[in-house]
C-alpha cells in the first residue's frame, strides 16, 4: 500500500492566516512528555496509525531521552485537553511541528483551525537550538492522516515544499 507524505513550511510570520477564533481555546505547556501527553498523543494517533499509538513506555521513554527539546503543548478548551501539539527546534532557525491533532470527540466542532493557528503561533515563538530566531516553521502529513488536515495547514497559509510516495512491503 502506498501512502503520500507531504511536507509543508512557512518562512514568515505574516503568512499565518489564522483560523476562526475559539475564546476558550488554549495552548498549555506540559512539563515535559508527561503521561497525560503520552495518552493523549496515543489517543489522536490511533485512528492515523500513529507509532505513538503502539508505543509500550520503554519506547515513550526512549523517544524522552532522544528528543529532549521537544516541547508538548496540550490543546485545551475552556481548560479540559482536547488534543495535543509537540514542537521540535533545530538548528538553523527550523522549528517543526511534530504532532499536531485533536481527540476523535472533538474533531469536526470546528476548533482545528484556530489550534492549529495557536500551534503556528507558538512554532514562531520557540527558541531554535542554536538560540537565534526562527526562519521556518516546518510540518508533514501523510494520506492515512485525517482527511482534512492538509487543507487545513494550507488555509493557515503552509505552503508544500516536497511530497514523496513511501511504499509498504507487505511482510
Amino acid at each position: 500500500m502506498a501512502r503520500t507524505i507531504t511536507h509543508l513550511e512557512m518562512t514568515d510570520p505574516g503568512e499565518l492566516r489564522p483560523g476562526r477564533p475559539v475564546p476558550a481555546l488554549e495552548l498549555r505547556r506540559e512539563t515535559g512528555l508527561t503521561a497525560l501527553a503520552r495518552t493523549l498523543q496515543a489517543r489522536v494517533g490511533a485512528a492515523h496509525g500513529w507509532r505513538s499509538s503502539t508505543r509500550t513506555e520503554q519506547q515513550w521513554d526512549e523517544l524522552a531521552r532522544t528528543h529532549p527539546h521537544r516541547e508538548y503543548w496540550l490543546i485545551t478548551l475552556a481548560g479540559e485537553p482536547v488534543g495535543i501539539t509537540a514542537l521540535e527546534p533545530h538548528p538553523g532557525g527550523d522549528v517543526e511541528i511534530r504532532t499536531f491533532g485533536l481527540l476523535p470527540e472533538h474533531i469536526g466542532r470546528g476548533l482545528g483551525g484556530h489550534a492549529l493557528t495557536l500551534a503556528i503561533g507558538q512554532a514562531w515563538a520557540t527558541t531554535p537550538l542554536d538560540a537565534g530566531t526562527v526562519h521556518r516553521v516546518r510540518l508533514h502529513t501523510n494520506s492515512d492522516d485525517h482527511p482534512s488536515a492538509l487543507l487545513n495547514y494550507r488555509s493557515r497559509g503552509l505552503r508544500v515544499h516536497h511530497t514523496e510516495t513511501e511504499t509498504e512491503t507487505e511482510a
